[in-house]
């Protein structure tokens, strides 16, 4: 019996951004009905707004522990192995980065399963690209420490590691934790490194904008508190 395949599914970034999600992503969506997904409400959510012919109640859905994302792959990947094909869902944009999902995409490869990735919003590189920084050298990474004095060392870490190598650096928070994040930035790193603060991507409250430490310090920051930003940096 052949094996089924592991599509990987982008999902919008934002409620009021379906808009970004190709009809042949749609398509695919709309002929499975076993999903390996971050958050299964988030998943249920999003099908239902892409009007599926069959009853989202007839859906099988799967989520991963973050925490210990191994756990429970092989019991999901059951009726691949059977030769019955399985979307990959993040929490938002596209599954793998920054996500729980690159696990499973890891398992399908050791087993012999063909990964076919959808085309979709990534925050990441929207927000590489509308900085205007090095898009031929980059590191995208993750969630920085939570607690000074790590975070502290890790922004000025990022900071110097862009000099030396002319390379943008690319971090994310959650966005509840906002604004401390960026405090630290504005108060730690040089006034000519220059601090890209890409949020609400694609949706309609979407705000971008690129200055130096010394500029962002003369203007009234736009309030960030729990919205999804992407941060990118690059000293000079």
């Amino acid at each position: 019996m052949n094996k089924g395949k592991l599509y990987l599914i982008p999902i919008p970034l934002g409620d009021n951004s379906n808009h970004t999600i190709p009809q042949y992503v749609i398509d695919i969506i709309h002929v499975l009905d076993v999903f390996i997904v971050e958050r299964a409400r988030t998943a249920r959510r999003f099908i239902s707004s892409t009007k599926p012919h069959g009853s989202i109640q007839e859906m099988q859905f799967f989520e991963l522990d973050k925490r210990n994302p191994t756990v429970g792959i092989e019991e999901f990947m059951k009726s691949i192995q059977e030769g019955k094909d399985i979307g990959l869902m993040s929490e938002a944009g596209c599954p793998g980065i920054a996500d729980p999902g690159a696990k499973v995409v890891e398992f399908a490869h050791e087993n012999n399963i063909e990964v076919i990735p959808l085309i979709g919003p990534s925050s990441i590189l929207l927000a590489l690209i509308s900085s205007g920084m090095n898009g031929q050298s980059f590191s995208f990474h993750g969630y920085l420490p939570i607690k000074n004095p790590d975070r502290i060392k890790a922004l000025k870490r990022l900071e110097q590691t862009s000099k030396s190598s002319n390379s943008a650096q690319i971090f994310m928070e959650t966005p509840y934790r906002n604004m401390p994040l960026i405090e630290d930035i504005l108060k730690q790193l040089s006034p000519n490194t220059r601090l890209c603060i890409a949020a609400d991507l694609t949706l309609p409250t979407q705000y971008i904008k690129t200055k130096t430490i010394a500029e962002w310090n003369k203007v009234k920051m736009e309030d960030l508190h729990k919205r999804p930003v992407v941060f990118v940096l690059q000293g000079r």
